[in-house]
C-alpha cells in the first residue's frame, strides 16, 4: 500500500518525485503555490460522446476505428463518491460531472444520488452540477434532479440547423437540444445555462440569434473563446472571436451592463440586459487569461488527476484507491498535489510552453 505521492516537476510539468503530503487545518481548504484554494471539482465520468464537435473530437481522428475506454478501466461510482468525499473535506463546494458525454455513463442517476449525500465540513450540501450536449437530456432530466442534481449547463453552438450540423456532425438537430433545455428547466434544474463556443468564420453570424432566442427566456447564455484544448481540433488564433467583439455585437441591438461579481474561481465575466432581459456571460480563456482565480481540479474517467484543462499529464489516484489506501491517506495524497500546483497555461500561451502539442483532449478530462 502506497503512503506517498507524486508531485508535479514544474520544470517540465511531468509527475515527478515521491514526497508525502500534508493536509491544511480543520475547516480550511488547501492551497497551491499561488494561493489558489481548491474549491472545484470536475469529473469526467466517460471519454465517449454522440457528437463529433470539430472543436473538440473531430471525426477523423475519433472515427469508428478509435479505441475508448472499457468499461473495466473506469472508476464505478462508488470509488468516485468516495474521492469526491475527500476532495470536499480538502474544500471542493462544488462538483461537475462532464465528459465526452456525461449522459451516455449508464445510470448516471445513481452516482449523482451518492455524491448529493456528501457535505462539506460545514455541513452544507454540494452544488452538483454536470455538463451535457443535450441530444438526450430530455429523457433524463426528472431522474436528475430527484437523484438530487442541482443545475445543467448545455452545449449549443447554433440555431441553424445545417450550422448545427457543421458544428456537431451529428445525428441530432438543435430542436433535439432545445427540447433537453426545456426538459431541464420543467425539472427545476434551473437557471439553465447555454454554452455557445464561437469561431470567427464558421458561426459567428449565430451571436446574434443566439442572443435574441435565449433573451427573457430565464435562461443564462454564455459565449466561449475558441480554446487551444487538446492536439487534434487544429486550433487557429485567427479563428478566436474576442469576447469584447461579441459583447459589442450584442449591445449594439440590446444594451448590457456588467454585473460585479468577486467570487474567485468564476471563470465567466457575466452582464445584463438593461431592459431586463437577463443575463449572458462571457468565458475569455484565450484574450483575458484567469489562471490566477482557478480553483478547478480535474479527474478523468480511470481516476487520473489533472490541475489544469491544458495539462500535459495526470497524476493516479486509482492505483492507491485500489492498493487499500484509507481516507487520510488518500488526502493526503490530495493535499500534496495540490500544493505543488502552479499551472497558468493561458496566461503564459505560446510563451516558454515546454511542448503544448502534449496537452490532453477535452474529450478525455471534460470541458
Amino acid at each position: 500500500m502506497s503512503k506517498v505521492i507524486l508531485l508535479a516537476d514544474h520544470r517540465n510539468g511531468r509527475p515527478a518525485g515521491l514526497v508525502p503530503g500534508e493536509l491544511p487545518p480543520d475547516g480550511q481548504p488547501a492551497l497551491d503555490r499561488r494561493a489558489r484554494p481548491l474549491r472545484d471539482l470536475r469529473i469526467s465520468v466517460t471519454d465517449r460522446c454522440n457528437f463529433r464537435c470539430t472543436y473538440c473530437m473531430p471525426r477523423e481522428v475519433f472515427d469508428s476505428s478509435y479505441t475508448f475506454m472499457p468499461h473495466s478501466a473506469l472508476l464505478s461510482f462508488e470509488e468516485i463518491t468516495r474521492l469526491a468525499g475527500i476532495f470536499t473535506q480538502l474544500g471542493v463546494e462544488k462538483i461537475r460531472l462532464t465528459g465526452g458525454e456525461p449522459l451516455l455513463r449508464k445510470h448516471l442517476e445513481n452516482l449523482v444520488g451518492l455524491l448529493a449525500g456528501l457535505r462539506t465540513p460545514q455541513g452544507r450540501p454540494l452544488d452538483l452540477t454536470l455538463t451535457t450536449n443535450g441530444s438526450v437530456l430530455a429523457r433524463k432530466a426528472a431522474d436528475l434532479k430527484r437523484a438530487g442534481l442541482t443545475r445543467v449547463t448545455v452545449s449549443l453552438d447554433a440555431l441553424d440547423p445545417a450550422m448545427f450540423q457543421d458544428m456537431s456532425d451529428s445525428g441530432f438537430t438543435p430542436d433535439d437540444v432545445l427540447r433537453g433545455i426545456d426538459a431541464a428547466a420543467a425539472a427545476g434544474l434551473a437557471p439553465v445555462k447555454v454554452n455557445m463556443v464561437v469561431r470567427r468564420g464558421l458561426n459567428d453570424g449565430q451571436i446574434l440569434p443566439m442572443a435574441e432566442r435565449f433573451r427573457n427566456s430565464g435562461h443564462i447564455l454564455r459565449f466561449i473563446e475558441y480554446m487551444d484544448v487538446g492536439n487534434t481540433n487544429g486550433w487557429n488564433l485567427a479563428e478566436v472571436v474576442p469576447s469584447r467583439e461579441v459583447l459589442d455585437r450584442i449591445a449594439a441591438a440590446h444594451p448590457i451592463e456588467p454585473i460585479s461579481d468577486g467570487e474567485m474561481g468564476r471563470v465567466a465575466e457575466r452582464w445584463r440586459y438593461l431592459d431586463g432581459g437577463g443575463e449572458i456571460g462571457v468565458i475569455s480563456s484565450v484574450t483575458h487569461a484567469f489562471c490566477g482565480g482557478c480553483t478547478r481540479a480535474r479527474l478523468s474517467p480511470e481516476g487520473k488527476l489533472f490541475l489544469c484543462l491544458f495539462a500535459h499529464e495526470g497524476y493516479d489516484l486509482r492505483a492507491p484507491l485500489r492498493d487499500g489506501a484509507s481516507d487520510e491517506e488518500l488526502a493526503r495524497i490530495l493535499a500534496g498535489i495540490w500544493a505543488g500546483r502552479a499551472d497558468n497555461y493561458s496566461e503564459q500561451r505560446g510563451r516558454n510552453m515546454a511542448d503544448p502539442s502534449r496537452k490532453i483532449e477535452m474529450s478525455y478530462i471534460g470541458g
